[in-house]
């Protein structure tokens, strides 16, 4: 376990909590922002969670990983009773884990290496309790199981169906070789184009994968149209061309009818924790102070 400075642990907080509401505040298609709630969760919940798991995560070097993703998801249900965050949570410890003095693509691997069966029996406590929609039933390590492996080695087993399984499985390959170049290439633009650079970010992941918790809430076909719809967005000139706009629009209407079964929720997460990695590596800078403290 590394230990951290106050200033170190101070700017790991920041920066998880920044990244977390910047992709809640972006209005990106389909998803709950300012501007749009779902039935059960408001803009609100998000921000109460950031809120709550930012202090929590900052301190995933000091702890062990299964008990840092378990404190920060029990934090979370105490605030909201509600999952909001799963996703991010699962994504952005590792990355916190990574001391401060290594670059997270350097560290990363070693962080997960060191997974214990442990770790893994936490997080599977800590998903019981938020109880995520839709996560099915396999034939090994399933989760109303007590898991015999590592959580790495959990991981890989399921990268195959679930894309935040895959970034553990890939040393968060989609996170360093995909989302960074794109937040390099706009970082001069960030302070003033955040919320239209995280939309392209969004759909740019969401045309290349589709996505995971649409797959579990309905099949890979339509899936496979919600990501086909988003790099439809892409090709008619976003965000330059009124075209490309109106289907932003109509694809956020769309992506919200049958009940939010078609809410990209995997793709937000990985959103997230590409801000944040891009916030810790000082690729992009916060554009604003944010003083929510609901």
């Amino acid at each position: 376990m590394q230990p951290l400075s106050i200033a170190d642990e101070t700017f790991l907080m920041e920066a998880i909590r920044t990244a977390c509401l910047l992709e809640a505040t972006a209005r990106k298609p389909g998803n709950v922002h300012a501007e749009a709630d779902f039935e059960n969760m408001c803009f609100e919940d998000f921000v109460k969670s950031a809120n709550q798991t930012a202090p929590v995560l900052a301190k995933a070097s000091m702890m062990g990983l299964g008990l840092i993703i378990e404190a920060a998801l029990v934090a979370t249900h105490s605030s909201v009773g509600k999952n909001t965050n799963l996703g991010m949570v699962l994504l952005i410890a590792p990355l916190a884990a990574v001391p401060m003095a290594t670059p997270l693509q350097e560290g990363i691997a070693s962080v997960l290496s060191h997974t214990t069966v442990e770790d893994a029996v936490r997080v599977y406590q800590a998903i019981n309790l938020v109880q995520p929609g839709g996560m099915g039933k396999v034939s090994s390590q399933d989760l109303t199981e007590k898991p015999t492996k590592t959580l790495l080695e959990i991981m890989k087993l399921a990268a195959d169906r679930d894309l935040i399984a895959a970034q553990y499985a890939s040393h968060f390959e989609l996170i360093f070789d995909f989302c960074f170049p794109l937040l390099e290439e706009r970082a001069d633009e960030f302070s003033s184009k955040w919320e239209e650079i995280i939309q392209t970010l969004f759909l740019k992941i969401l045309a290349e994968n589709p996505d995971s918790l649409i797959v579990r809430k309905t099949n890979m076909e339509t899936a496979q149209e919600v990501s086909q719809r988003a790099d439809d967005v892409l090709n008619t000139g976003w965000p330059a061309t009124e075209t490309s706009r109106e289907l932003f629009t109509q694809f956020d209407r769309w992506l919200r009818e049958d009940g939010n079964r078609r809410n990209p929720g995997t793709t937000a997460d990985l959103v997230a924790a590409a801000l944040f990695a891009g916030l810790r590596e000082k690729i992009i800078d916060s554009p604003f102070q944010f003083r929510y403290s609901l």
